[in-house]
């Protein structure tokens, strides 16, 4: 595993895990789809809302082929470019 990749993986989980403002849904839904991979959680979406489980199963059928090392790469690029947009 690149440590590298490691490395700024956490980083960028931890600066969306501190970030204090609402996050767009699709970005959410994005992050949430390559963190699910990056980590290889297997638990399906656990929201009481049935419309919210449905939009994150889709993201998640959207990136099912992903590897670990590409889902935490997509993770840290969204995070940085959404950052970067502010």
């Amino acid at each position: 595993m690149n440590k590298d990749l490691e490395a700024d993986f956490k980083a960028a989980v931890e600066r969306v895990n501190s970030h204090q403002e609402p996050f767009p849904a699709d970005v959410l839904l994005r992050l949430y789809a390559y963190f699910k991979i990056a980590t290889r959680d297997n638990n399906g979406p656990g929201s009481k809302t049935p419309l919210i489980n449905a939009f994150k199963a889709n993201a998640l059928f959207q990136v099912q082929e992903m590897d670990t090392n590409e889902a935490k790469q997509n993770y840290v690029n969204c995070v940085n470019k959404y950052f970067n947009s502010l």
